[in-house]
């Protein structure tokens, strides 16, 4: 592979102006740098996490197509390293006069959509998201573009009128990111000089690698650096365990790792790709999954999150592993110009270990569509219904024979055991016997011999233990009946 031409600055354009940073540590978050650096206090610091929303700001990117996208995203655990040749908008930039306020800000102050306000520029930002993209959003998509900003004064009603009137209050002639648009995409090319980054040295670097085959020389080098797509788990590590994850190689920018393809009843996902590029594609083949990732954190989570980091942390509750693992998923993983494709359930060694040799990456994974006929699903049990972490997770898929009995079943679990795991001892019990109530009461008491689950702050053992036992109950009954599911959104019940 050829070697890289390598630059020591980071260049990309804050609102309207260009940025050029050849000091920057590996670790630091564009929130506090926008705070701190540049003065732009309106983006807050609320939960440090990703959840609360006063972070929010919009980052814009090219796509392949050569077009440009603004997504939300929270600034808390985004790290500057992640957005050379991007465009980050801040809640001061909306405004397009001193004394005129933006659409989106004039509806949230007439119809009472902020108290304290703290919360208040994480709403407008998350809504201009939107109001770019779809003017005259329904309810389902206002809620979703704010599942992840939380407001604790105002309530959600207000708001939501002002997201609803945001079009009456004037068009998009006047918008800056609408009017600059063109002139925008012509400066993010201009960045785009396909070489290395590379600031800082030794161990204390910040690398973005120039393309796909540069990742993987520069990891071949540096075996034990943190390997950053989203951020949505490492920025944790940083702002609430205070880790140190150096050297840093970011890879969102890597649009080789961008591509989704289905052929031959596979679903085949890049492991750049976020939540929410693979959402489309996966609720059109795997309706099951698709409902899934709307539940994964919020609209700015989703947005920066990728599949294959969720897999590739090698997190126990991570959400997508288990019913990857249950549809029969396998890996592309790459070290150098070396490629091998593993099974997913084998790719879980044990609790903070994989099968990665140091050096290589998950480049791709590639999902089975299940066949017409066979049932699939996935059901993720939290304290509260949309942006909380996972207590358990279940995912079934079943296969029945002609007279009835069970011709094929994978069952996995997330949240039950040091890693996400399938439920062997249930399947066999299940597999070849008639699908009835009395086979799955009998298959039930099989789950001690596959799981042991612990205690923590999101669920106890024994409700652990009692909740996987009757999703698989749970299965049964919406496999075998023509009632609605048992616990659906009031979307999904419409």
């Amino acid at each position: 592979m050829a070697v890289a031409t390598i630059r020591s600055e980071l260049r990309f354009i804050l609102n309207g102006q260009d940025v050029v940073l050849s000091d920057v540590a590996p670790d630091q978050t564009l929130l506090d740098w926008l705070r701190l650096s540049r003065a732009l206090k309106g983006t807050k610091e609320g939960c440090a996490e990703g959840d609360c929303g006063a972070c929010t700001v919009l980052v814009g990117r090219l796509t392949p197509a050569g077009g440009l996208v603004y997504e939300s995203v929270n600034a808390c655990i985004r790290f500057l390293g992640s957005l050379d040749g991007c465009h980050v908008v801040t809640v001061e930039h909306l405004a397009p006069s001193d004394d005129r306020l933006h659409p989106v800000q004039q509806a949230m102050v007439d119809l009472h959509g902020s108290q304290c306000g703290f919360c208040t520029p994480g709403f407008v930002m998350s809504l201009y998201g939107l109001w770019m993209q779809t003017p005259n959003p329904t309810d389902r998509q206002i809620e979703t573009a704010l599942q992840g900003n939380l407001c604790r004064c105002t309530g959600y009603e207000p708001i939501l009128r002002a997201a609803r009137a945001i079009s009456s209050y004037g068009g998009t002639q006047d918008d800056p990111l609408l009017v600059e648009r063109e002139t925008m995409i012509v400066r993010l090319k201009s960045l785009g000089d396909g070489t290395r980054v590379e600031i800082g040295d030794g161990r204390h670097r910040l690398i973005v690698p120039a393309s796909l085959d540069d990742f993987a020389s520069v990891l071949e080098t540096s075996p034990t650096a943190t390997v950053v797509a989203g951020s949505t788990d490492v920025g944790l590590w940083v702002t609430k365990h205070m880790r140190d994850i150096t050297p840093v190689v970011f890879i969102a920018g890597l649009q080789e790792l961008k591509s989704i393809a289905v052929q031959d009843g596979i679903i085949s996902i890049g492991a750049g790709v976020t939540y929410s590029e693979a959402l489309e594609t996966i609720s059109q083949h795997i309706p099951a999954l698709g409902s899934l990732v709307t539940r994964i954190g919020g609209q700015q989570v989703r947005n920066m999150g990728t599949i294959g980091g969720n897999i590739a942390n090698g997190s126990p509750i991570g959400d997508t592993p288990p019913p990857l693992i249950a549809l029969g998923a396998s890996l592309t993983l790459r070290k150098g110009t070396v490629r091998r494709t593993i099974a997913l359930e084998d790719f879980f060694v044990a609790y903070g270990k994989q099968d990665r040799q140091p050096g290589e990456f998950v480049e791709a994974v590639h999902i089975p569509v299940p066949p017409t006929g066979e049932h699939f699903a996935v059901y993720k049990v939290t304290k509260r219904r949309d942006e909380d972490i996972t207590a358990t997770l279940g995912a079934f898929r079943l296969a029945l024979a002609a007279d009835g009995t069970v011709a094929g079943i994978r069952i996995a679990y997330g949240g039950m055991a040091a890693t996400p795991k399938r439920a062997f001892a249930v399947e066999k019990a299940l597999l070849g016997q008639p699908w009835n109530e009395k086979t799955v009461e009998t298959a039930m008491e099989k789950y001690a011999e596959d799981y042991s689950p612990l205690s923590d702050m999101r669920a106890t053992a024994d409700y652990r233990a009692l909740a996987a036992r009757n999703l698989l109950m749970r299965f049964y009954l919406e496999t075998t009946s023509s009632a609605a599911p048992a616990q659906v959104s009031r979307y999904e019940a419409a």
